[in-house]
């Protein structure tokens, strides 16, 4: 089997001859960059020579583009003067935004008690479909109609017991997996 075809690598060139040292050079830094977490599923490489750059001597461009799980896609492009000073820019910049990538998926949210909490529907908004448990102990908890658990939300009442879980939001605690602690007569 092929190296390009174990790191799943394609490099391509475009208006210049590719050479063995800058393929070399990419299939090394293709495989430094691939943390275990952030396995890139798909590289591409692509070295363009600009023969009527504009922007002033730098002509040289390399592009890199990797495909990660979860249908997330890094691509960076770099400019030069070299094409061993672009593919290092481009492959620098592409591990920048894998760390940062691989940083939101490390946070990892504050688990809650696995026990359920208690409380009382103290509010209900029938028409827009949301609501508030009173907790016990106090303060009072948000909740969508959407994470009633065999409970119709039409049928719900002011002051009916119920358990559930919280989770914390954008905009404080939020119930999810309510179900009624006693049953209706």
């Amino acid at each position: 089997m092929k190296r390009e075809e174990q790191l799943n690598l394609k490099i391509d060139s475009r208006n210049v001859q590719m050479t063995p040292r800058w393929k070399t050079e990419i299939e090394k830094r293709v495989a430094a960059l691939e943390p275990d977490t952030l396995r890139p599923t798909h590289t591409r490489v692509t070295l363009t020579k600009n023969p009527h750059h504009k922007k002033g001597d730098d002509n040289a461009e390399a592009l890199v583009v990797l495909s990660l799980p979860r249908k997330h896609t890094i691509t960076a492009r770099k400019e030069a003067k070299t094409f061993e000073e672009a593919i290092r820019a481009a492959f620098s910049a592409a591990q920048t935004e894998m760390r940062k990538l691989q940083e939101k998926r490390s946070i990892v949210e504050e688990r809650e008690p696995d026990l359920p909490l208690h409380g009382v529907i103290s509010k209900l908004f029938q028409e827009k479909g949301y609501g508030f448990i009173l907790q016990d102990g106090g303060g009072e908890v948000y909740f969508h109609r959407n994470v009633l658990n065999a409970v119709d939300f039409e049928k719900l009442e002011d002051g009916e017991e119920v358990a559930f879980d919280i989770r914390s939001s954008e905009k404080g605690l939020q119930a999810t997996k309510i179900t009624l602690t006693q049953l209706r007569k």
